[in-house]
């Protein structure tokens, strides 16, 4: 039949642009509330030094009237770790530690004074800090210092991310 057109279904589901999820998580991860913006960003993994940035960083965010972000880095370790191949892909592995963290800091009577988020995320310490701090326009970064060999061999976050921030970084000893 020529110039019949045959409709569509009502059923039949459109076809969404694949690359419309990629820009919606990319834009739900950088969309920070406003109250946040201009705040302190601290490092936080519950260790003795880490409780000392945090406290720091409370008077800090205190007496500038701004808000804290706590950021908590989980675990991410590359594949050939177990698998032994090439190239290195990087999984996260899963991290129960944050839940614990947010607890504890939801239960805690000294973050009352201030406004306060905890921020979860997987990868490199330095870049996340610093990518923490750039979608939030913070102040400052604030972390503790590391001791121990592995600071020493390896470089301390610390070190690294007062090299390369973007931002002012204060090292809580």
């Amino acid at each position: 039949m020529a110039g019949h057109e045959i409709p569509e279904p009502a059923d039949r589901k459109q076809v969404a642009d694949p690359t419309s999820d990629l820009r919606a998580a990319e834009e739900a991860r950088h969309a920070c509330d406003p109250a946040f913006r201009h705040g302190v960003v601290v490092g936080f993994d519950g260790s003795t030094s880490s409780e000392r940035a945090l406290a720091y960083a409370i008077g800090m965010a205190s007496r500038s009237g701004s808000a804290l972000i706590i950021v908590h880095v989980a675990n991410r370790l590359p594949t050939t770790v177990w698998a032994g191949c090439e190239p290195p892909v990087f999984v996260d592995v899963p991290d129960h530690r944050t839940e614990v963290l947010g607890l504890e800091l939801a239960c805690a009577e000294y973050l009352a004074e201030v406004p306060w988020i905890l921020v979860e995320r997987g990868g490199d310490i330095c870049h996340e800090l610093e990518e923490v701090g750039r979608e939030y326009s913070a102040d400052a970064i604030v972390v503790g210092s590391t001791h121990g060999i592995v600071g020493r061999i390896f470089g301390s976050v610390a070190g690294r991310l007062a090299r390369r921030a973007q931002r002012p970084v204060v090292v809580i000893p």
